[in-house]
């Protein structure tokens, strides 16, 4: 057994964290880059708390997903004001446009040299500047994770920048600071870390810390999305929510993904959706389609029996099947009123494409089994 478990510096979980970010940001300098969504979680209390410690802040906002663009700009920013260090705050987007351009502040040359898929995939050398992540969703775990997921509207995919180097070197998670998420966002975000525990779970790259990780988070998102969703300030279901995702970054950041981001890739790429949202419809296919293959071309692979314990995770019930959890999955995104891809544009006419580029996808090669091209177009077509 061989493995490696890389985290950032420093993890702070807890309701009320938040109120120690002055403190905790006044040792990494005297200015920084706020990075913030547009439309997402107001900065103002956050700039409040830096100001109290004498610390002086620039705003970059973002809309939508990061995009190559949009680092190239970021990193111009941040160095016209002379910044020390970068926080993102907000959801998955923030935090990986934090890390990216955290990257290219002490990195030389271009995005490109260093992006994988489209680019020259180099090496990061340098140390990235240091990251604060403050999440205020609870979905992608990016807070803990080294690599940022950037569009490029050239290539029409999202590719990742990625080096232990940049992971942040505090992660502050406050379940708090979700209480006010939209219903939507809940669900679409709360449904991509559920992927991030299953995924690792039965992934090739599995080991003892991030099973451990998956196992606890697991049944926490299972009796707490959905409350989180109809009752957004249930603290016991939004502090469920904020540690599944917590642990769901660990946990890919360790042992990789599967499927579902194989395609969640090419998809956010080619089609404007949320991540979290294409994650949710693609789970339930994803799933069935591991477990049939699994059982028709590797029925002794200790994998199925990882399936049957989420199973019984997912359901509550130690005597589920198969496809009790499969149901389970297709009835929870009903219940979040998530939306199949159809609505975002998608049809049988692009599945060759989609299934082209997801099988190269870098998600792909940690999935428990290979999947065929015909497997994964009917994927697509129970996901439309």
């Amino acid at each position: 057994m061989r493995f490696e478990f890389a985290t950032p510096a420093r993890i702070i979980f807890g309701p009320g964290a938040f109120r120690d970010i002055g403190a905790i940001a006044a040792s990494f300098g005297k200015k920084a880059l706020v990075i913030t969504s547009v439309g997402g979680a107001e900065p103002t209390k956050l700039v409040s708390q830096l100001g109290e410690q004498g610390l002086d802040c620039a705003v970059f906002p973002i809309r939508g997903e990061p995009t190559v663009d949009q680092v190239v700009e970021g990193v111009g920013i941040a160095r016209a004001n002379a910044c020390d260090f970068l926080i993102g705050f907000g959801g998955g987007s923030a935090i990986d446009m934090a890390k990216a351009i955290s990257a290219m502040l002490t990195n030389p040359g271009e995005l490109l040299d260093y992006l994988e898929t489209i680019g020259k995939g180099k090496s990061i050398t340098q140390p990235a500047a240091p990251v604060i992540a403050i999440p205020t969703t609870a979905g992608t775990g990016a807070e803990v994770t080294r690599n940022a997921v950037l569009a490029s509207l050239q290539h029409k995919v999202k590719a990742s920048l990625r080096s232990p180097l940049m992971l942040p070197r505090v992660a502050l998670v406050d379940p708090e600071l979700t209480f006010s998420l939209p219903a939507a966002v809940t669900a679409s975000t709360g449904m991509d870390a559920l992927t991030q525990v299953i995924e690792p779970y039965v992934s090739v790259r599995a080991n003892p810390l991030t099973d451990a990780l998956c196992k606890e988070a697991i049944p926490r998102a299972a009796r707490s999305l959905a409350r989180a969703y109809e009752h957004g300030e249930d603290a016991a279901a939004r502090e469920d929510m904020a540690l599944t995702s917590l642990f769901g970054g660990l946990a890919l950041a360790n042992a990789g993904l599967g499927a579902v981001h194989g395609f969640a890739a090419p998809l956010g790429g080619t089609f404007n959706a949320p991540h979290g949202a294409l994650c949710a419809r693609l789970l339930a296919p994803v799933f069935e389609a591991n477990i049939t293959a699994l059982k028709e071309r590797q029925p002794q692979n200790p994998v199925l029996k990882r399936y049957a314990e989420i199973s019984q995770w997912l359901t509550g019930d130690p005597a589920a099947s198969f496809g009790d959890a499969v149901q389970w999955l297709y009835d929870l995104c009903a219940q979040l009123h998530i939306p199949g891809l159809a609505d975002y544009g998608m049809g049988s006419k692009d599945f060759d494409e989609l299934v082209a580029k997801s099988a190269a996808a870098s998600s792909m090669k940690a999935n428990p089994i290979q999947l065929t091209s015909q497997e994964l177009g009917l994927i697509l077509r129970k996901a439309l």
